[in-house]
């Protein structure tokens, strides 16, 4: 049913349990994955004064989600489901406008995240980069709570 799943990561135990997901699923369908860390500079550019301590903090921003992509590519291609990985870099607008237009752009016919699952004052004052997503998305969104998530 669905060939070209996105899944956006982070690194965090929640986005973890959307990628597990979206392996089984890929797995069980013979899907390809498109894993996708997204860093967003904005807030660093509100805080940092320099511009080479600006600068080396997105390296290290870089660098972590190299790290994070290539972990969950070993993880798919160990379960024997195939795998690219992305980075994208967003200064203005948001993270879930740009996982929405990485789905367009790349044909993915499912998004799979993690969510944290916040209700309330939380989510209102946090916002809700999965709830942007989707109600945004064109293709069909599967969002994942991790268990202590679900718990709270």
């Amino acid at each position: 049913m669905y060939q070209h799943i996105l899944v956006p990561i982070d690194g965090s135990d929640t986005a973890e349990r959307g990628l597990q997901e979206a392996i089984r699923l890929a797995s069980e369908q013979k899907s390809r994955l498109r894993l996708m860390y997204v860093i967003d500079d904005f807030p660093m550019l509100v805080e940092l004064a320099s511009v080479s301590s600006f600068e080396n903090s997105l390296q290290q921003l870089r660098n972590y989600g190299e790290q994070v992509l290539a972990k969950a590519v070993k993880l798919a291609g160990d379960s024997g489901v195939p795998a690219e990985p992305v980075l994208r870099e967003v200064t203005q607008g948001r993270v879930a406008d740009v996982i929405v237009g990485e789905a367009k752009a790349a044909g993915c016919d499912l998004i799979a995240m993690g969510t944290h699952g916040r209700r309330g004052f939380s989510r209102m004052a946090l916002g809700s980069d999965a709830d942007l997503v989707v109600r945004s998305s064109p293709v069909p969104v599967l969002l994942l709570r991790h268990e202590t998530a679900a718990d709270a």
